[in-house]
């Protein structure tokens, strides 16, 4: 694999990891780790990716979880600003893609503060990849001109969204931390006018080797949340084409 390179004038890398398997990182992540003095991480950067990082380098694990045991953003600020500092070249590595979900800002804003250079490399978000698997594109001619992508949650509890919009037929919309939200989001999506049979997909841990996929409608959309235990992207407005049972397969064939 060539290994495309990064400025060395640049203090910080933000590198988007990709859902999890390492055929989704891409060529710049890829070099920057390589080159990397130190990686600090997320929780959800797959073990695969974290293989591909050379022994000497130092690896920093500042992960978050969900309404569980999180690194305070804080420290992870005042950690990459310090890291940056000494001179070290440093890669910040988050698990989908670093501008979705990644509370990327904040920890730019810690960067300008101390006048310290970043660049940014981006990956492929899960619900791009989780389409990719069950054999579905995002967007369809005839069916939807835009995509939606949404949080469950945010810092004050379940996220409010334009429900009147995503509820309208063929519309496409990914949930991310979507889990504990699901009969949340199911009655907005009801009051709004959804019609209860519209297709869901959850896909949980993306690309890594125990994903899973569970079909549903918006009528079952918290029964079937209520089975997931990692990592997961609800696509509303979308089917499975492939089952779980072509995974493995697929899985082999991108190895």
């Amino acid at each position: 694999m060539t290994a495309l390179p990064v400025p060395s004038a640049v203090a910080v890398t933000f590198v988007g990891a990709g859902p999890g398997a390492a055929a989704h990182l891409t060529l710049g992540a890829y070099g920057a780790l390589q080159a990397a003095d130190v990686v600090i991480h997320d929780r959800l950067v797959g073990a695969e990716i974290l293989a591909l990082i050379p022994a000497a380098v130092r690896k920093i694990d500042m992960g978050k979880e969900g309404f569980g045991p999180s690194a305070a953003q804080a420290d992870i600020n005042t950690t990459l600003v310090a890291e940056a500092q000494s001179g070290a070249k440093v890669v910040r590595l988050k698990g989908g893609d670093c501008g979705i979900f990644g509370r990327l800002d904040e920890e730019i804003d810690a960067l300008e503060a101390a006048g310290l250079s970043f660049v940014i490399l981006p990956g492929l978000t899960s619900a791009v990849v989780a389409a990719a698997n069950i054999g579905q594109s995002l967007t369809r001619r005839g069916r939807n001109a835009s995509l939606r992508i949404v949080t469950g949650h945010d810092m004050v509890g379940f996220a409010e969204q334009d429900w009147r919009a995503i509820a309208r037929a063929g519309e496409v919309t990914a949930i991310y931390m979507g889990k504990k939200s699901a009969r949340f989001i199911q009655g907005r999506l009801l009051m709004h006018g959804a019609d209860a049979d519209t297709p869901v997909s959850l896909i949980e841990n993306v690309s890594r080797p125990d994903e899973r996929v569970i079909a549903a409608t918006l009528a079952t959309l918290p029964e079937a949340a209520a089975q997931l235990a990692g990592p997961a992207v609800i696509l509303y407005g979308l089917s499975p084409r492939r089952t779980a049972a072509v995974l493995p397969a697929l899985k082999e064939a991108l190895a």
